[in-house]
């Protein structure tokens, strides 16, 4: 008789819930509708510069320069959403409030919190 062994693969995305809702200072939903935005936005410049790239290589007839080399390799070799979460978390995208004012997640947040006190600072 073979026996099995059970191997548990971490397979969590870095950063964290907590750390992108700024310890519950943004709720889960708007955070979950935030990144699905971001990886639309991402998907589309995925899907412009695939269409690009299709189009030189038809007109090259390089075979060489295939047009999967001609994308950008982060939107090439991750998923959106990855992407998406790890954009929010960098401050590479931030939330616009109803009332407009802006909200930055992650690093981005402490970033945004270390500029203003040392505006305040001067």
């Amino acid at each position: 008789m073979t026996e099995f062994t059970e191997r548990k693969v971490n397979i969590m995305i870095h950063p964290s819930i907590a750390e992108l809702t700024n310890n519950n200072n943004v709720n889960r939903y708007t955070l979950v509708v935030a990144t699905a935005k971001c990886a639309r936005i991402i998907t589309e410049e995925y899907v412009k510069q695939r269409e690009y790239a299709e189009k030189l290589s038809l007109k090259d007839g390089d075979k060489k320069n295939s047009a999967a080399n001609m994308i950008s390799k982060d939107y090439r070799d991750e998923k959106a959403v990855k992407l998406a979460i790890n954009g929010l978390y960098e401050g590479d995208f931030k939330l616009i409030e109803l009332d407009g004012s802006e909200k930055f997640l992650g690093k981005g947040a402490a970033e945004t919190e270390e500029a203003a006190e040392a505006e305040d600072a001067e």
